[in-house]
């Protein structure tokens, strides 16, 4: 092997040597008849004589180096196995979320521009059927609907022993969309040093070692474990629809594998607590889970410290344009800024990681070309978030405007990336969270960040989520609250909406920077980002909020 090739797909072969029958990936196929998961098992070696059963497939369909490949196949096996022997290829996967909807995924499939879909029968259809969309594929390769189906047993590894193509760090490895959370989703260019790099500062920082166990409940994070030597247990869960994840499913897995790793949502980490709450479970194979995808809200920093008897909850900040940024852990959290959250400070989102550097810039809401165009902000100062490392991406993917408004160039021609977050650093050096740029409120007196005033709202009792928004024109907005009631009887009548408004207003005038805040709406379900089901679309809810019934409370105080 070229021990000066970059290429991420590198790592698979290196630890199939070092660890050849160490299980790789387990994927549920079903209940033994004690009940148990049935799993499919693939060692290292298995799993890395199944790329190279898929790299033998796509090259004979014909798929090329630099070839972008849309890939559209099942979590687990499929995906893990195609997306490495595309690697190996030197070709470029094309991974869109299942579940953006129809038109913004559409959308991105036309502007990546695949030349090849690697696609379950499914999705071979909705080539045909949305033709427009698909105009740029020129190979479609099948792949089966199932979740185990492998390669190697219908054809023999590579007989030739070819070697993992050659590529420079700073070659194009995979197009990944971000969610699309405040706007369009929008295809991130990651490179093969970039992902090296993720993988030294996830192994150093959370201290990884190759034979752990990992049930990584989003599936692109599945794609980290074979060169951390992690064994992949996939979940059993709809990455189209992980709200609707059946908690008890997830537990007997972590139990039953004796998982020491996992990566998830706020949303899915709080449906597991609950659980084992009720059901009085604790689960002390579990070292560390790591919940990111939103703010971890403060209560759910104490929910999980029964649960990991013997471990510890990190929340990771970052985006799918610079991952991770910096880290805080449930020590720090309980010792002290989740109290500081329900104050009013925002979320502490820990220290920056030694790889990276942050500034804190003066809120601008246009393109910024060079890093001596903008002003920094002093320690406490309130601004936009940047960062600059070897995780940040340098552009977008055909999207010039969004690389000019998202990237600032500094003297040195290095890259710094506009998380488009709000923060600031305090005395102690971390870095707290307020909220995103494009969500602020900007009233006649002063700008209000979502952050440092929704986790006010959500310690009353009845409140399940709280989204502040603005009414009226930019820069003279009114802010008003949305509330996602825990019980969506409380709302069905103007009665119990005027109630609960009461008793919210009294929340409200207990800090300064909500005491002005008076009007109050009601919403049975928020809308929220598929991926991680726990990014509040605040921006919809101020659009819903233009034609519905808002409550005020007191107007006169």
């Amino acid at each position: 092997m070229n021990l000066d090739n970059a290429n991420i797909a590198r790592h698979l072969p290196l630890m199939a040597a070092q660890q050849p029958h160490v299980a790789a990936l387990k994927v549920p196929r079903g209940r033994t008849r004690t009940g148990d998961i049935d799993y499919l098992v693939l060692s290292f070696a298995e799993l890395a004589d199944e790329v190279a059963a898929w790299r033998v497939e796509l090259a004979a369909r014909g798929v090329r180096r630099g070839d972008r490949v849309l890939v559209m196949v099942r979590q687990g096996l499929p995906l893990i196995a195609a997306a490495f022997a595309l690697f190996e290829l030197a070709a470029v996967p094309v991974v869109i979320d299942p579940g953006m909807g129809l038109k913004n995924f559409l959308a991105c499939v036309a502007r990546s521009r695949p030349r090849v879909l690697l696609g379950i029968p499914l999705a071979r259809i909705i080539s045909h059927v949305c033709r427009k969309a698909f105009r740029t594929v020129e190979v479609r390769v099948p792949a089966s609907g199932s979740a185990t189906a492998r390669q190697s047993e219908r054809r023999a590894p590579d007989p030739t022993g070819s070697e993992i193509a050659i590529s420079a760090s700073d070659d194009l490895a995979a197009v990944l969309f971000t969610s699309g959370s405040t706007g369009s989703p929008k295809g991130v260019c990651y490179t093969h040093g970039m992902f090296d790099a993720q993988v030294e500062i996830i192994r150093s920082t959370y201290d990884i070692r190759p034979g752990e166990i990992d049930l990584p409940m989003l599936a692109i994070f599945a794609l980290f474990n074979p060169a951390l030597g992690m064994t992949t247990i996939v979940p059993e869960i709809d990455p189209s629809r992980p709200s609707q994840v059946d908690p008890a499913k997830i537990i007997q897995a972590i139990c039953q594998e004796n998982v020491t790793s996992s990566f998830g949502s706020p949303m899915l980490w709080r449906k597991i607590a609950v659980h084992c709450h009720e059901h009085h479970i604790t689960l002390p194979t579990m070292k560390r889970v790591l919940c990111a995808g939103a703010p971890v809200p403060p209560d759910l920093w104490e929910l999980m410290e029964p649960v990991l008897s013997e471990g510890r909850l990190h929340s990771p900040y970052g985006s799918t344009e610079a991952l991770p940024v910096s880290t805080i852990s449930s020590a720090e959290v309980i010792a002290g800024t989740a109290i500081a959250t329900q104050h009013g400070a925002g979320t502490c989102v820990g220290r920056v990681l030694p790889a990276n550097e942050v500034k804190i810039i003066a809120i601008i809401d246009r393109p910024v070309a060079m890093l001596a165009d903008v002003r920094t902000m002093p320690q406490g100062g309130i601004g936009e978030i940047i960062v600059r490392g070897p995780t940040v991406t340098r552009e977008y993917d055909a999207l010039p405007e969004a690389t000019a408004a998202a990237k600032i160039c500094d003297a040195s021609g290095g890259i710094w990336h506009r998380m488009g977050d709000l923060g600031y650093f305090d005395e102690a050096g971390r870095l707290w969270f307020c909220g995103r740029k494009a969500e602020r409120v900007e009233t006649t007196t002063s700008p209000l960040y979502t952050e440092q005033i929704e986790p006010l709202f959500v310690t009353h009792a009845e409140v399940c989520r709280a989204a502040l928004i603005g009414v009226g024109e930019h820069g003279r907005q009114r802010p008003a609250i949305v509330i996602e009631p825990v019980a969506k009887d409380a709302i069905l009548t103007s009665e119990g909406c005027r109630r609960l408004a009461r008793e919210l207003r009294l929340v409200a005038r207990q800090f300064p920077h909500t005491a002005h805040i008076k009007l109050f709406y009601f919403h049975p379900r928020f809308p929220v980002d598929v991926r991680h089901n726990a990014k509040i679309h605040r921006l919809v809810l101020s659009r819903w909020a233009a034609t519905a019934v808002g409550y005020e409370s007191d107007p006169k105080r």
